[in-house]
């Protein structure tokens, strides 16, 4: 029987979204709000690109009277001069769209913003006392100068030798964001997740990545139920039939980013043969169950991580969904300044080198890693396209297999590789990449991601 696609999942491509920022309309249609957007430009001073406008009527009454009031005279009305392409139905740039650089600019400020908006609330990690500094010792690479002029790449840093020897931002899009905007991760919140749930072993709120999740009581009926923490983290739970990468097919249909309400979904589905299904759902469970394990320590527990083992210069966030109820209300969604996402990337290959609790997990992800097989409609980016995973990481990019290498990939060709062996990262942060051969918005993974660890 032919299955009808009925949710679309924002946990991987996408997150949902509210007034203020954009929202649903009676069609279930995305909205855009320009009004905020035109706000945030001349807040921020890029005042060549907002027009005032003058209310023809405001210049007939008398100022600070009710009439004046009633016709909106006191608020500021403003435009802007900018070429915005809007896209129907999606939140951010489509994987296959060809924007031009004012389209880029808006939906670069609906990514930074949203996490402000009124819809959403926050696990927000406050910085370090004691944040971690890094040593510069830069050079000029024409390669990348020359990739980050034509793409939509924000940010490019390159660590190795303990110092950062490549630090380029966007000559076109630089002026929208600077060194402490946080800037989303997309996906590779999955592997701020399989990080997360290393330290939750190595403190004792998880046996092991063999324990099961059967002390939870949200999954209790799900195929869920009963299996490894390994295979959680590894996508190989057997739910290829009821969930992908962006959608999930069932007989009822929801809206919402709500966990409690698609495990109820879950219930009385069977576990199908083990193979590689890549998606946000499994990720927010495992979030989820490792929020369960350490109770009322959950934030605390983040503070552990990104302010004393991390050493965060600047607060991080995780989404928290404030209509869920308490077991499903962490989101792996995941903000941080560009040289933040530096540090957790270090604080990964530091943990891996020490051989600490964190590291020795590290080391057995990597031997458990699953070969993806990822073809058809399965098939990634090629920014993200390795030949196996482990543990929430992307691992064996071509060309490296014989490197021990853990990567994070997100949509919109944000990525971060770690060569924990040579103790060198290469950080990618991204606004859009249109994964099609000869496009403008593609920029070229092998020269600023694989080339660099040859």
């Amino acid at each position: 029987m032919k299955k009808t696609l009925i949710i679309f999942l924002t946990l991987f491509f996408h997150t949902s979204v509210a007034a203020g920022n954009a929202g649903f309309d009676n069609k279930g249609a995305y909205q855009n709000n320009v009004t905020d957007f035109n706000i945030w430009l001349k807040d921020n001073g890029h005042n060549q690109y907002v027009k005032v406008k003058e209310k023809k009527i405001c210049d007939s009454l008398e100022k600070e009277t009710q009439a004046w009031y009633d016709n909106g005279c006191n608020k500021v009305q403003l435009s802007n001069n900018l070429k915005i392409k809007f896209y129907k139905n999606r939140w951010q740039v489509p994987s296959d769209a060809n924007p031009n650089r004012d389209t880029l600019v808006y939906y670069l400020w609906k990514t930074i913003n949203h996490p402000y908006s009124f819809a959403m609330h926050t696990y927000e990690v406050k910085p370090s006392s004691n944040p971690y500094e890094f040593k510069s010792n830069l050079r000029v690479d024409d390669l990348v100068k020359n990739e980050i002029q034509q793409t939509g790449v924000l940010s490019y840093l390159l660590f190795e030798n303990d110092e950062i020897v490549i630090d380029e931002k966007s000559p076109d899009l630089g002026e929208f964001f600077n060194n402490e905007t946080k800037l989303r991760s997309n996906s590779m919140g999955k592997s701020m997740v399989g990080y997360l749930a290393g330290h939750a072993i190595c403190a004792g709120y998880i046996d092991s990545i063999d324990s099961k999740l059967n002390d939870w009581p949200l999954i209790q009926k799900t195929l869920y139920h009963d299996q490894k923490l390994i295979d959680l983290l590894n996508m190989n739970a057997g739910d290829r039939k009821h969930v992908t990468d962006v959608a999930m097919w069932n007989g009822k249909s929801n809206d919402e980013e709500n966990l409690v309400v698609y495990m109820h979904m879950m219930e009385g589905k069977k576990r199908s043969k083990s193979k590689w299904n890549y998606h946000g759902l499994l990720t927010n469970v495992i979030f989820n169950y490792i929020k369960h394990k350490t109770g009322d320590q959950f934030e605390n527990f983040l503070k552990d991580i990104f302010q004393k083992h991390v050493k965060i210069k600047n607060s991080v966030i995780f989404y928290k969904h404030r209509k869920n109820p308490d077991s499903g209300k962490a989101n792996a969604m995941f903000y941080a300044d560009r040289y933040d996402y530096l540090r957790i990337a270090k604080a990964i290959m530091d943990d891996y080198q020490s051989n600490n609790c964190v590291g020795k997990y590290l080391k057995d992800i990597h031997e458990r890693r699953i070969i993806k097989n990822a073809t058809g409609d399965f098939a990634e980016p090629d920014y993200g396209k390795t030949k196996t995973y482990g543990g929430q990481f992307h691992m064996d990019y071509p060309g490296l297999e014989d490197r021990v290498i853990f990567g994070m990939s997100g949509y919109a060709g944000n990525a971060i590789l770690i060569d924990p062996e040579t103790s060198k990262i290469v950080a990618v942060k991204s606004i859009h990449h249109n994964n099609k051969k000869g496009h403008t918005y593609k920029y070229d993974f092998k020269k600023l991601l694989i080339e660099p660890f040859k």
